[in-house]
């Protein structure tokens, strides 16, 4: 019996979905950070923080329609609105942008990749 070789993903991948007109559609993030042993790992610990306030703050706070499946033992995440972003769910999603360029900015990509996807 052969051992398959496991390509190991480093980082967090954080894919942000728009349309044509650059409205937002929803995210992606799916990785771990990589930057230190589970527990000490502050950069998944900030992108975390920022991805789920911004869920929690979305659905609570706009009257935008949404839905999401977070998968706890991988911490992949994928969020969706049900109709492009309105006027404060897109404020909302460009203050996580802001939150996760600062991080990716001070860790580099190696441990932060932000891609943006036209749907």
């Amino acid at each position: 019996m052969h051992k398959r070789k496991v390509r190991e993903q480093k980082g967090t991948q954080v894919t942000i979905f728009r349309n044509r007109e650059n409205a937002y559609l929803g995210f992606a993030c799916t990785g771990h950070a990589g930057y230190d042993v589970y527990g000490k790992d502050i950069v998944c610990a900030g992108i975390s923080a920022l991805v789920l306030t911004t869920i929690e703050s979305l659905d609570r706070l706009t009257g935008d329609a949404c839905r999401y499946d977070m998968d706890a033992e991988s911490g992949d995440i994928e969020f969706r609105f049900a109709e492009p972003a309105g006027h404060d769910a897109a404020l909302l999603m460009q203050s996580m942008i802001l939150g996760l360029e600062g991080i990716q900015a001070s860790y580099g990509k190696e441990f932060l990749d932000l891609a943006y996807e036209e749907v």
